[in-house]
């Protein structure tokens, strides 16, 4: 939970949204069996709405939990008005992989340097001091926090290179294809994990697909743009 920026999350209050996150199983604070398998992700997703009571939500996710979030889409669309993917891939083969950086890096204990290579542009000077902000305000808040993922776990699970498909699963990519659920994905021109290009190459084919892309940004596009990030997700609802 805590790799969610504060200032995103109240930046979403503010536009009048109620804002639920979470560790999914195993990971963080939650008990149970740790998966980045994106099937047992989703029923988690799945568990935790019908457990609330929240009936039908605008779902969020993103990175890996994205990818759940589509098949949330696809398995349970009674539950979503609105889907919120930020720097995710969509089903199916893609036009343009992930960079090896990624990979390495998940293999080790991270730096700032990798923090700022992995979610921002580190050639901008910009978007350097807005990973500076925003690692400020990741560590700012001290009692009670989720612990890390173990990278060496983590990097067992992710592999050793850029697969191609990541998410190889057709049932999810004709929903997306067929559904009436407004879709908003938000990425960044260079996102070394997914690649904002693999969604621009399904124009025409996604009926819903809203598409916003942060230029001189990471894979952490709404950590460098919290409150821009929110209002574009608050216009689009």
């Amino acid at each position: 939970m805590d790799s969610w920026d504060p200032l995103f999350l109240d930046s979403l209050v503010e536009q009048g949204f109620q804002v639920t996150v979470f560790d999914y199983s195993g990971l963080g604070q939650s008990t149970g069996e740790p998966s980045y398998n994106p099937a047992s992700l989703a029923r988690d997703i799945i568990d935790l709405i019908g457990a609330l009571k929240l009936g039908k939500v605008v779902l969020g996710g993103w990175s890996i939990g994205g990818i759940a979030a589509q098949i949330v889409l696809a398995q349970a669309p009674q539950l979503v008005s609105h889907l919120v993917l930020i720097a995710t891939t969509p089903p199916g083969p893609l036009v343009k992989r992930g960079e090896q950086l990624f990979y390495t890096m998940a293999k080790r204990e991270n730096s700032f340097d990798d923090f700022v290579s992995l979610f921002f542009e580190p050639a901008s000077p910009a978007s350097r001091d807005a990973a500076v902000a925003s690692a400020k305000r990741l560590a700012g808040r001290t009692l009670d926090r989720s612990p890390e993922v173990p990278y060496e776990w983590a990097g067992r699970q992710l592999g050793d290179e850029p697969k191609n498909p990541v998410f190889p699963v057709d049932a999810v990519l004709q929903a997306l294809k067929t559904t009436s659920i407004p879709v908003l994905h938000l990425g960044a021109d260079h996102d070394i994990v997914f690649p904002v290009e693999n969604w621009y190459a399904l124009n025409g084919q996604l009926p819903t697909l809203h598409l916003v892309t942060f230029p001189s940004a990471g894979h952490g596009p709404q950590l460098q743009h919290p409150r821009a990030a929110a209002m574009h997700i608050a216009a689009f609802i």
